[in-house]
């Protein structure tokens, strides 16, 4: 069984930071690829960060000079460092996995964590 445990959300305003966190107790970080998704309400959930299995990163282009997604293998653990946000309200569902190439779209990932919520603040 997969499983994937999200933290991190919150509320911030907007030029500020969060740091998204997933760690697995049941799957290695270097045995999948891991991916960070945003659903704004009345949007389709979108990708915004990949860390593949072989060391690929992929970022949106919002995202690109802004966020930061990295593994710490000895932690076990996800990270997405969000830096500059700006305004909105957002469900993040960080982490996603599966064996998908280190895409970007969603549709791809076969395993979900529980999605956190953040809200960004004008």
């Amino acid at each position: 069984q997969v499983r994937l445990m999200e933290s991190g959300g919150g509320s911030v305003q907007a030029g500020g930071s969060l740091r998204l966190s997933c760690a697995s107790i049941t799957l290695t970080l270097n045995m999948f690829d891991f991916g960070c998704f945003r659903q704004s309400p009345g949007k389709e959930r979108e990708g915004v960060a990949t860390n593949g299995l072989d060391g690929s990163i992929m970022y949106e282009d919002s995202a690109k000079g802004r966020f930061t997604i990295s593994k710490d293998y000895d932690k076990n653990t996800l990270y997405l460092q969000m830096n500059n946000l700006k305004p909105e309200a957002a469900a993040i569902d960080c982490c996603a996995t599966g064996w998908t190439g280190g895409t970007l779209r969603p549709e791809k990932y076969n395993y979900w964590g529980r999605e956190t919520k953040v809200i960004v603040s004008s």
